[in-house]
């Protein structure tokens, strides 16, 4: 597993973010393409925009470690997961579309209506 420069695996229990929630996400990327890549930048950056430090992303290259898919119902790649807080939600493919991808990851929008 890859987390952001920096981070450390944080719990759910640990500092929430500003609406009150801590996230942990998971993306699933195969290989060192340009489309992982891709996907890894899109995740941080929204993560970054929307989360502040009130998240852990881990990206896991399947790849690499095909046994991290055991139990994981991640079909394809990339796969964006939110384990936490549950219930868990996944976006399969492109993340390019963030309002789709925060939508679908009910992830609060920097500076919308629901942020705080």
């Amino acid at each position: 597993m890859i987390g952001r420069p920096g981070s450390k695996l944080k719990r759910a229990e640990d500092e929430p973010t500003a609406g009150g929630a801590f996230y942990e996400l998971t993306l699933f990327v195969s290989g060192a393409s340009a489309l992982s890549a891709r996907a890894i930048a899109t995740a941080r950056q929204l993560c970054d925009l929307n989360l502040g430090d009130g998240y852990h992303l881990a990206v896991v290259d399947v790849h690499g470690d095909p046994a991290a898919l055991a139990g994981r119902s991640v079909v394809a790649v990339p796969t964006l997961v939110r384990n936490r807080p549950r219930p868990e939600r996944k976006v399969v493919g492109d993340l390019s579309d963030t309002a789709k991808v925060l939508l679908a990851l009910e992830i609060p929008v920097a500076g919308g209506p629901d942020a705080k």
